[in-house]
This record gives structure tokens, sequence and C-alpha cells, in this order.
């Protein structure tokens, strides 16, 4: 069973120092059930791949055990010592154990670094789901994936496909993440583990979880496969993630507290929402949707004015909806206006039926929260399926951030921003978008223009055509 990580960040050789092992050195590591050997097929300022090589001894696994019975050629027979499993999982605890925990001590800022990062598993057995499942869990947490499904038999093409995919995952990510996804997710899609699941496996499951498995689309399944369809466990783990103390919603909000007050003296928040809302109501649309609509600052806007016949507000964030949802409701709406409005729960990255055919889209200060590899997924699903009239769009510009006070030089806005462009940025992408999928741009700056670095927001308008 091969994992290989890549690094392409300068110097790329940094990987060493997150992963504790030297490039020039090759280290093997006794495991309970065989060997794992560490080494690095290229280390150069410009590319770095450490391999992590496991060898599971069947023969002395089945030695280990009692009681084998009828299934004794199936313990030395199998697919164990090829596929990434949760002995994978284990190896990559034990070898890895400081990079999954996030700690570098002589490189500490490197550990919280989002680094370009590619993996790839050589042999990946994706049971009960196949391809659709391995998409559905990796790529909501940013990954560009690449799967190639493997014949049963390359002699026998009849015999059909088999289970087991090689698998290309590439994000700019912490090196922490990026193994702490692959500890969890690797035995919830081998939809198998070697060992006794207890209690000690939620603990497990919860600790290298955190920050991202709460928010998961697919975290019920993820617990379920993961602990093994154990329903007390199942149940215990998913009740930890619903009440969480470091609720991440919470996090986010304040977050965007903190972006609300950077801007507050430019009063670009106001001004943002009412530059979106005017192109809206002089357009003449009457279907609208709020893409990214968070706890509803615009929804609440469109909700009141009649000139809107329905009104749309969809996010990934579940808890985002329920605020939303409550400051719709404290605005007592006549019925008639309130039963316009529908919230959604959904991804901006995957085509739904549900929002298409509509007149006009807003989408506010949402791009910059996503990954650049989900990029040309946001962009076929908005412009090339939900396919608005209308489409409306905003972003800071970079370049205008050196006019904050108390903004460090080179830091975003936000801390969930993974990009902000520059004007130039900003209108390549959108002349881009236009060429792709027929639409024409008007590109405006919103808030005052510095003589210099621009204005402190942008927005586009997409007109199909």
């Amino acid at each position: 069973m091969l994992l290989t990580i890549t690094n392409t960040r300068s110097p790329a050789t940094d990987l060493g120092w997150l992963l504790h092992k030297h490039p020039d050195k090759v280290q093997s590591f006794h495991l309970a059930f065989g060997q794992a050997h560490v080494f690095y097929p290229e280390a150069t300022d410009e590319r770095c791949t450490a391999a992590l090589l496991l060898e599971v001894d069947p023969v002395g696994l089945a030695r280990q055990r009692r009681n084998m019975g009828n299934e004794l050629l199936a313990q030395y027979v199998n697919d164990r010592p090829y596929v990434a499993s949760s002995f994978l999982s284990v190896a990559i605890a034990q070898v890895f154990g400081s990079a999954l925990a996030g700690s570098c001590k002589d490189k500490p800022e490197l550990a919280e670094t989002p680094l370009p990062l590619v993996a790839k598993l050589s042999a990946v057995p994706c049971r009960r789901g196949g391809e659709a499942f391995l998409r559905e869990l990796l790529e909501p947490l940013g990954y560009t994936v690449t799967a190639q499904r493997h014949p049963l038999d390359e002699r026998f093409p009849e015999w059909g496909e088999s289970p087991y995919f090689t698998v290309e995952l590439s994000a700019t990510v912490r090196l922490a993440d990026l193994l702490s996804h692959l500890y969890v997710l690797i035995p919830v899609l081998d939809d198998e583990k070697h060992y006794w699941v207890g209690n000690d496996e939620v603990e497990k499951l919860l600790r290298h979880g955190d920050g991202w498995l709460a928010e998961h689309p697919e975290k019920e399944q993820i617990a379920a496969r993961y602990l093994k369809r154990q329903g007390k466990l199942v149940k215990s783990a998913l009740a930890h993630l619903a009440t969480e103390d470091t609720d991440p919603n919470e996090v986010a909000a304040e977050h965007d507290l903190e972006e609300e007050r950077l801007e507050a003296r430019v009063s670009l928040h106001e001004r943002r929402l009412s530059a979106v809302l005017s192109v809206l109501q002089a357009s003449g649309s009457k279907r609208v949707l709020d893409l990214g609509c968070g706890e509803g600052k615009l929804l609440r806007l469109l909700a009141s004015d009649p000139r809107f016949t329905e009104v749309i507000g969809v996010d990934v964030s579940a808890r985002s909806l329920e605020i939303a949802r409550t400051r719709l409701d404290r605005q007592r709406l006549p019925d008639n206006l309130k039963d316009r409005v529908k919230l959604l729960h959904g991804a901006l990255t995957y085509r739904d039926a549900r929002i298409e055919n509509f007149d006009a889209a807003a989408v506010v200060e949402v791009i910059e929260h996503l990954d650049p590899p989900r990029l040309s997924a946001f962009e076929r699903v908005l412009f090339g399926c939900t396919r608005p009239a209308l489409i409306v769009l905003t972003t800071p510009n970079r370049e205008y951030n050196v006019r904050f006070e108390g903004l460090p030089a080179g830091k975003f806005r936000h801390a969930d921003h993974r990009f902000e462009w520059t004007r130039a940025e900003f209108a390549s992408w959108c002349a881009g978008v236009c060429s792709t999928f027929g639409y024409k741009v008007e590109i405006t700056p919103l808030g005052d223009v510095d003589a210099e670095v621009g204005a402190p927001s942008q927005m586009a308008v997409f007109t199909r055509v």
C-alpha cells in the first residue's frame, strides 16, 4: 500500500520538517501488523514528495487470531496488503503522529500554513457507493479529486469493474488537515476496520474530525461507517457533533463581525447591500436567488420588497440558515410576503435543480471563501447549470487592504478568506467566465475610490447573452 504526499511551494523540502522525516534518509518502522517505510522519491526546492509504503503481513495477522474456523484461507488471501484501509490510518497516526497533531517544534508557523499539496493513494476500496461516494466525502472538503477505476482483471474485461481506485487529491491545505481527513475517511471508504471498535473510537473520530466533520454533508454516513454501524456509538458521536462547545458557525460569525468592524469606517457593508439590491430592483427580476445567504442580511431586504415574487436563500451552513429564518420571522412580514421566501441547504459547488431557471442571483462576498481548486466547480454550477439571466457578484479589492488600520500587511480581511483579488485579477476572472459560459459583464467599484488603490470592494454584474 502506497501513499505519497507532494508539496510544490518553495522550499518544497519544508515537507520534511512537517513530517519529522529527513528527505535524505529511508526510515522503517515496525507495526503490529507489518512494516512501514518512509522515503522521498524527489526532494528539490521546487517539488518534494514523501512516500509512506505499508507492508501488511497477512500470515502474521492470521496467526494472531484465534478461532479462525472455516475462514482460514480468507485470513491469508485477501486485499489487505494492497489497499488503503484502517491499517493505513494506524500507520499515519504512528509514523506521522506529530504532523497529524499539527505540531512542528522547529518551525511552528509552518504547521499552520496552507500548502499546495497533492496526495496520491495507489489503491482505495470504495465499497457501497463507488466513485460517487468518494467524491461526496472529499470534494466538500475542498479537494480536487481524480479517480481511476481498476478492472477486476485486465485479461478478462467481461468480469467488470472492481471497487478499487487510484485516487489523487489536490488542495491548498494544512498538512495536519490533509492527514486528519485521510485518517478518518480511508476506513470509511473501505467500510471496514481491522480492530475492535469501542468508546475510544468515538473520541478518535471527534478529535480528528474537529473543525470539519460537524459541517460535512455526509457526517451521518461517516460516523456510521467509521464506528462500524454500532448504533449507540454512532448516536453518541452525532450528539457530540451537534453540541460542540466550539461551534464552527459561531467562530465564522465572529470572523464576519471582525470583517464588518474593519470595513465600518468606509460604511462598506451597508453600501454593498444597497448597491446589490438596487441592481436587482432595476433589472425587473421577479424570482431571485441569494447564494451563500449566510444569516440573511440581504434576504431580509429582498423579502420586504413586493417586487420580488420568489426569493430563495441557499447556504452550506445549516446553523446560518436557522439564524436567517429566525431573523426573517422577527420581521413580522405580512403572510403574502413571508410565504415568498424559502431557505435551502446546499453547496454552491454542486448542481442543484431546485435553483435553476431563476431571473437573477446575488453572490455577495462568497467567492473568496472558496478554495481556489473549487472555483471551476462553482463557475460550472452558477454560470453553466443554474444560469440565471442576471448575476450580481461582489468580492473585496485586495489592493485597498493597505488603507485599513490594524490589518497587518499581507493578511486578508476575514480569517476564512482563501484569496482576495486585485482589480486586474477580478477582471481577468470575469472575462474568462463570460467567454466560457456566454455572459457579458460590467464591473463597478463599491465604496469611495482611492486614486492609488481603488475602492474597497468591487461588483460584477453579469448578463446572460
